[in-house]
């Protein structure tokens, strides 16, 4: 993570999913909105990654793939959310 003038760090997330995907990241760093953050895969390859700017706590997410949300499979921090299924955790620091 790189940090910047306002406190704020380079946050990347990534995960890999067969290519020409529509696929958003989604949290509590933009109220859960599955749109806000597209993902992009910029060689073609199912790589698909965001760079957000966060001030240090402690974030929930979740990726929306094709309007279907699931889980981080990389990241090994959980959390369980208010519908009995889990978040992904990272911590900024």
């Amino acid at each position: 993570m790189k940090t910047t003038n306002t406190g704020r760090k380079r946050v990347k997330l990534s995960i890999r999913a067969n290519p020409d995907r529509e696929i958003y990241v989604s949290g509590t760093f933009n109220n859960w909105d599955g749109k806000a953050k597209r993902m992009k895969d910029s060689n073609g390859t199912g790589n698909y990654a965001a760079t957000l700017m966060l001030a240090p706590g402690e974030y929930q997410y979740k990726f929306v793939v094709d309007g279907e949300w699931q889980v981080d499979p990389e990241c090994p921090d959980w959390a369980i959310n208010d519908f009995g299924t889990l978040n992904n955790l990272v911590t900024v620091n």
